[in-house]
């Protein structure tokens, strides 16, 4: 997952994605929201074209698990995030011995011009100070023919569960709201996506709404994950970690009665992009 700017100071903030947050990620929000659209993204992927894959914003590495299912062990498959806790995680859940485990900042790739068949970005590009630089890097060290495969959430109404939560938190933060708090869910308008990829230099270009369920074994677990691994918490932790409980409570109770106790089940939606060199 790649980290947040400082809109301030025009840094990037190293504790968004580290201590305890990313253990909480993985174990939580993982299972709840990113493994589904993991096994979707891998689905979509021809292995015969693939002979170097770059991984962008790994996190802990659901989606690279799935990868290596897929692209051949002969393969280079290079991952990479901007926390090293993030992929602290990725590395001791993934033994393929194929991986080139990588910190790398998707606006400036280091790596050779035309010479990459695939990079994959699942839920991380809308994270990124600078977009365009980032997809004209893609752009740039894919191969003529090669693939940029990326996920991003559709609109926060359409993530239930997400919004449940983000609808809570929002009552407790001072306005302006931070820009936390907006990143995630800022990449679901398929005409301006499809616009930034060809002014990058991508000409066929398709993209499709996807949707699938968020399932929790309870929502109290689901209120957890969402409060404690979520890029929001070091926010709430800084300005009162009193509110922390209130809420998760509030939240666990609001998902109990739109979406069940156990097991807690809600409709969630992201667009998935892609774009040929």
């Amino acid at each position: 997952m790649q980290q947040i700017m400082d809109t301030k100071t025009g840094s990037f903030d190293a504790l968004t994605f580290s201590g305890s947050i990313p253990g909480h990620y993985e174990q939580y929000l993982g299972p709840m929201f990113f493994e589904t659209y993991a096994i979707e993204i891998a689905k979509r992927i021809d292995p015969s074209s693939v002979k170097a894959a770059l991984e962008l914003a790994c996190g802990t590495g659901r989606v690279t698990r799935h990868l290596c299912k897929v692209i051949p062990e002969t393969s280079r498959l290079i991952a990479s995030d901007i926390s090293e806790d993030m992929l602290a995680i990725a590395r001791e859940k993934t033994k393929a011995s194929n991986i080139e485990w990588r910190i790398i900042d998707a606006q400036d790739l280091p790596f050779d011009d035309n010479s990459i068949d695939l990079v994959v970005c699942c839920f991380g590009y809308m994270l990124v100070p600078d977009k365009q630089k980032a997809f004209a890097e893609a752009y740039r060290v894919l191969k003529p023919g090669g693939s940029l495969l990326m996920s991003t959430w559709d609109r926060l109404e359409l993530n239930a569960a997400s919004y449940v939560y983000r609808k809570t938190v929002k009552k407790y933060l001072q306005e302006p709201v931070s820009e936390i708090y907006k990143l995630p869910f800022s990449m679901h308008d398929d005409n301006e996506i499809r616009h930034n990829l060809q002014e990058a230099g991508f000409s066929k270009i398709i993209i499709e709404k996807v949707n699938k369920v968020s399932e929790s074994s309870t929502a109290k677990e689901a209120a957890y994950g969402l409060t404690q691994g979520g890029s929001i918490y070091n926010e709430i932790m800084k300005r009162n970690p009193a509110w922390i409980e209130e809420i998760k409570e509030t939240v666990e109770k609001e998902l109990t009665e739109k979406f069940g106790a156990a097991p807690m089940i809600a409709p969630m939606r992201a667009l998935i992009t892609t774009a040929w060199k």
